[in-house]
């Protein structure tokens, strides 16, 4: 009608149109190679899952520990969708809404405050009926920070206090809520990842030091003033006692039950394995959280030195493989999402073989790909999908890093 105001139609910014796009997805620039190492090393996993189910079926264990490969089955059905809808992210509706989904990732922290499951004293799942498993947002909001800090390094070049100061604050929050569930190991995890993006992203490596020896300057004086919880500084007297033979075996009853038999399951490994669910870890079942928090340890004494070693280049290969892909990525928050993922697995595995190992104090973070837990899975699936997608559905820019030899 003449003279009548044209209004156009709002925008939803969670609209699944908005959200999702093949248009710009070319099957023939998916790095299918990064996949089908990425899957290969979930069928690994679901492998050595499957030898621990039946061990326990032979055994007729019928307690807690017993480990469920069909209900791991399940999380795995339920997590693969995941990794295509990140395939299918557009770029840029990413970058836009990078703040939101930061902002969610704090707002179901922040629930598991107040409807979160306590279980062993840590309050950290939030029951979701229909999905097979609990969900623990902790993991999620390791993909909301990297979404996060690719956003603020998108335009900001660490080249003033306030950059730095943002960066801090963006990195706190989740790691703080994550502090007080208290799970301190995956809080740890926030840093390593923060801390790459910053120096991908064009940071001075001398300014990086400063806040590395600062960080452990103040880890120090945490634990020399004891000012985190007690079982927590238990774990890191058991861990620095425990490179004497004598005290760890003195305490493989009391506090270092979980490092000691961790050791032990390593150790028969030997060179080449004891074989898929026949050893120690799965016979007698002492290691606490076989399935997921020590999976590394079952790993390398049923796959034995060799086995172990193999599954960690390939762990090395995918790292390398991504950070690859970032590397072909003329879009700066695209390249730094990618490469954020590429952390994301590096961290985990670094930890989780750590601690394992008795190279770090005990914590509990699973190990993706292989452990069985659903959250875990579910992040790593649409961490996989994102760095895929971004890196086939390369957009125009004008960025100035797209013209930087």
């Amino acid at each position: 009608m003449k003279g009548a105001a044209w209004h156009p139609t709002p925008r939803r910014a969670f609209g699944w149109n908005r959200i999702l796009s093949s248009r710009h997805l070319s099957l023939m620039r998916i790095d299918w190679h990064l996949l089908l190492l990425a899957l290969s090393l979930l069928a690994i996993g679901l492998l050595f899952v499957h030898g621990m189910d039946e061990a326990d079926v032979l055994l007729e264990r019928s307690d807690a520990g017993k480990v469920d490969f069909a209900k791991h089955l399940q999380k795995v059905v339920v997590a693969l969708p995941m990794l295509v809808i990140g395939l299918f992210i557009r770029p840029r509706w990413l970058r836009r809404n990078a703040w939101r989904l930061y902002a969610l990732s704090l707002v179901l922290l922040a629930l598991v405050r107040v409807v979160g499951d306590e279980r062993n004293g840590a309050r950290r799942w939030i029951q979701i009926p229909g999905i097979g498993f609990d969900l623990q947002p902790s993991e999620l909001a390791k993909l909301g920070l990297i979404v996060a800090f690719s956003r603020l390094l998108y335009t900001a070049r660490m080249q003033r206090g306030r950059d730095w100061l943002r960066a801090a604050l963006v990195l706190g929050a989740p790691a703080a809520l994550v502090f007080l569930q208290p799970d301190l190991g995956t809080a740890m995890t926030f840093v390593p990842i923060a801390l790459g993006l910053v120096y991908l992203a064009g940071a001075r490596p001398l300014r990086l030091v400063q806040i590395g020896l600062a960080g452990a300057l103040l880890a120090a004086l945490v634990f020399q003033f004891r000012l985190i919880h007690s079982y927590q500084l238990e774990r890191i007297e058991t861990w620095l006692d425990s490179f004497q033979a004598e005290t760890l075996i003195a305490g493989r009853n009391g506090p270092a039950f979980h490092t000691y038999h961790a050791r032990v399951a390593i150790g028969n490994g030997g060179w080449f394995g004891r074989g898929l669910g026949e050893g120690v870890a799965n016979e007698a079942a002492h290691l606490p959280e076989r399935d997921c928090d020590s999976i590394f340890a079952v790993v390398a004494e049923e796959a034995g030195f060799v086995g172990a070693g193999g599954i960690l280049l390939l762990y090395v290969l995918l790292i390398v493989l991504l950070l690859g892909a970032a590397s072909t990525i003329r879009e700066r928050f695209a390249r730094l999402v990618v490469s954020g993922v590429a952390l994301y697995f590096a961290a985990h595995l670094f930890v989780h073989a750590g601690v394992n190992l008795g190279l770090l104090p005990m914590t509990g973070l699973p190990l993706p790909l292989f452990s069985t837990g659903g959250s875990s899975l579910l992040a790593t699936c649409l961490a996989l999908g994102l760095a895929l997608g971004l890196s086939a559905q390369q957009e125009a820019t004008l960025d100035g890093d797209a013209f930087r030899q």
